[in-house]
């Protein structure tokens, strides 16, 4: 749904990171070279960004019952 907060591995707070992330992903930057930059260098970390996907539009077109 949403970027966690923290690491789940490692506990390093990522949620800040994730706006300048997209941004420069959608310039087309090179998603290694901009985590690099980011700070993000752990594996852990890094699997973080590369695997989510943002679902927070989908779900957020459905009424709770």
């Amino acid at each position: 749904m949403i970027i966690p907060v923290r690491c789940w591995s490692c506990g390093k707070p990522l949620a800040h990171l994730w706006e300048q992330y997209n941004d420069r992903i959608a310039k087309g930057e090179d998603k290694g070279a901009v985590m690099t930059s980011l700070g993000i260098e752990r594996y852990c970390c890094r699997t973080m960004f590369l695997g989510h996907v943002d679902l927070i539009d989908t779900a957020g077109q459905f009424k709770k019952a």
